[in-house]
């Protein structure tokens, strides 16, 4: 059953003197109960903005958001503050990427969980408390009776993240948006926390947005993936479609910057040309076209669709896909 449903999102910026940026122009995708899907791309992608525009969370006076968030068949957009307020944290939740910035330094570890729990449920103090400890547990903090009388700045940067983790995870939430949940992290600890939101989701039916640049990630976490670019979704499958035969040639670049285990010694990393600042309007072609190797005159005569050049279950927006190439060389 579908939980979250994103259709045609949309957000645009506005700052006075300056012209009006979209950051999120036209973004579909849905998620089902005890499903992960990943939404992948370079920073400036538009990946954390659709996450915040998801929660409500981005400021009303600059921001304008328009098309529709369905949480259960409620659209979000159409909320007001007091009734997102009452959902996040108890339906929604999410794990932000920073976990220094993202947790108060002046409150102890127990205050910033139990205020999740008693401002969405019925317990009170010392059953909040008694609660705490045992998130904390759950999520793999050794010692959490002491835990929870310390600071932020006392706990490593994969504890940090831990607890994070606990706070989105205080009410039993429906739907949890990790952003960069592992940023920072070396690799056995990323390896850690994102076994544990994984596990943690199929063994309570939740469903996951994860938001990451890295491919690595996806490969050991995601169901389904969106490959964001400029704005736009450019290339939606599922996870072993993705990897197996890519199509757009973001996608590939993507997985060709990589770095794999079982390559020659002294292979190159083979970086995406450009940064996402070398792109086209998606009213005049693909965003992607000055990055892109294959581009010709055909990427740059107007707007592409997602479809494209369709195949069922992985549609692409690009108009020479990667695969044509493998059905070339057969």
């Amino acid at each position: 059953m579908t939980l979250l449903e994103v259709e045609d999102l949309r957000v645009t910026f506005s700052r006075k003197g300056s012209p009006d940026f979209t950051a999120v122009d036209g973004v579909s995708f849905d998620v089902a109960a005890g499903e992960v899907v990943g939404l992948v791309g370079e920073s400036g992608c538009g990946k954390s903005v659709t996450s915040l525009a998801v929660m409500g969370l981005l400021p009303r006076r600059s921001a304008r958001v328009s098309g529709a968030v369905r949480f259960d068949g409620d659209d979000l957009l159409a909320a007001s503050p007091a009734q997102l307020a009452r959902r996040r944290g108890k339906d929604l939740a999410m794990v932000f990427q920073d976990p220094m910035t993202s947790l108060n330094p002046v409150l102890t570890l127990g205050r910033q969980l139990t205020e999740v729990l008693r401002t969405h449920t019925d317990l009170d103090r010392a059953a909040a408390k008694k609660e705490a400890v045992e998130l904390l547990g759950r999520v793999g903090i050794p010692d959490p009776r002491r835990r929870v009388g310390e600071y932020p700045h006392q706990l490593s940067g994969g504890m940090r993240q831990r607890v994070l983790i606990a706070i989105a995870l205080a009410c039993s939430p429906r739907l949890i948006i990790a952003d960069e949940p592992t940023t920072a992290l070396d690799v056995t600890i990323q390896a850690q926390v994102l076994d544990l939101l994984t596990g943690l989701v199929r063994e309570s039916g939740t469903a996951m947005v994860l938001i990451t640049h890295d491919l690595g990630v996806v490969a050991g976490t995601c169901d389904r993936v969106n490959v964001l670019y400029a704005g736009k979704v450019v290339e939606q499958a599922p996870r072993g479609e993705l990897f197996a035969r890519p199509r757009h040639r973001y996608t590939t670049g993507l997985l060709a910057a990589v770095p794999r285990v079982d390559a020659p010694e002294g292979t190159a990393l083979q970086p995406v040309p450009g940064t996402v600042r070398d792109r086209l309007p998606w009213s005049t072609g693909c965003a992607f076209a000055p990055r892109c190797a294959a581009s010709d005159e055909a990427c740059r005569s107007g707007e592409i669709a997602l479809d494209a050049a369709g195949r069922a279950g992985h549609p692409a927006r690009c108009v020479h896909p990667a695969d044509a190439d493998l059905e070339v060389s057969r």
